[in-house]
């Protein structure tokens, strides 16, 4: 049971939360059932309630809620005792109360086998082979959606098989290349991309090309990737940040330096990168070259 006073301040907030805050009738009978549950727990006048017992309710309610229904508790705790300390002069002891933290989620990322599936695609038109070249670029580089479509000719080094790439803040770095992209660059380059030109087009640049002849965008970059995936039979959502973290994990499991992928992706602090030993599994191989070369597809 509520104590008597308690349900007259319960009143209180309800026309509070309706007449000067003017939410919606299903958020304040959330609130309202929040604080009913409460007090109905502690059973006892508000000016008895501690900010001990409220961290005991919360501890209470743990086991029986997500994490997100026990941080809309917590506000609504919260709420309420602020009402009652600026309307009511009731000592706010909820206001040292905090949410729990939530925690970040780990980046989406691909299977080694997952990898392979999605890159062994028919190579039987031009936009093929620029897909494949782009596939296999994005995932032997860790490139972002933005830094791949906007690349052009001149910041491909077939040679000495490496791109210059402008990430965020048009800072410049130099990405290395795998044997195996460099190959479906070339082949791309010298002799399909000319074929993706159309009639009386000024020339361009850009090094991948959509099926207008000019650059191609963010947005039919996405939807490549998602046909190809749909096509090859991964049931999973698939796009460039998908292939950007699969190879900064994949590198981490190959024993690569967590300074040595941080530079690679561009990332300006190692804490963004220290993600991913979160995600790399246990196995070691001795280099770059050995597992991303994937000479047994590129041959």
């Amino acid at each position: 049971m509520i104590e008597l006073d308690n349900k007259e301040y319960i009143l209180d907030f309800e026309d509070f939360l309706r007449i000067e805050k003017n939410y919606s009738e299903n958020t304040i009978e959330s609130y309202i059932r929040d604080i009913r549950f409460f007090l109905e727990y502690e059973n006892k006048p508000l000016v008895d309630i501690s900010s001990k017992d409220i961290d005991e309710y919360v501890l209470h309610v743990l086991p029986d809620y997500n994490q997100s229904s026990v941080n809309r508790i917590i506000a609504s705790i919260k709420s309420f005792y602020k009402y009652l300390s600026v309307y009511k002069g009731f000592v706010n002891v909820a206001e040292d109360t905090e949410s729990l933290k939530r925690k970040k989620a780990l980046p989406k990322y691909l299977s080694i086998e997952e990898v392979d599936q999605l890159l062994d695609i028919k190579l039987e038109t031009p936009f093929d082979y620029r897909n494949k070249a782009m596939l296999e670029t994005l995932y032997a580089t860790g490139l972002r959606a933005s830094e791949l479509i906007n690349l052009d000719l001149m910041n491909v080094d077939i040679v000495n098989m490496v791109i210059n790439v402008y990430g965020k803040g048009s800072k410049e770095r130099i990405v290395p290349l795998s044997k195996i992209a460099v190959n479906y660059l070339d082949m791309y380059i010298n002799i399909y991309r000319n074929l993706l030109f159309v009639k009386n087009q000024e020339p361009t640049e850009a090094l991948f090309l959509n099926n207008h002849g000019k650059r191609l965008t963010r947005q039919g970059l996405y939807k490549m990737i998602e046909k190809i995936a749909l096509e090859q039979g991964i049931d999973k959502e698939i796009t460039p940040h998908v292939l950007r973290h699969s190879f900064a994990t994949h590198m981490i499991e190959c024993g690569a330096d967590i300074r040595s992928v941080q530079e690679l992706l561009g990332h300006e602090n190692v804490v963004t990168t220290e993600i991913y030993t979160h995600l790399a599994n246990n196995f070691i191989k001795e280099n770059y070259d050995e597992f991303f070369n994937r000479s047994k597809k590129g041959e």
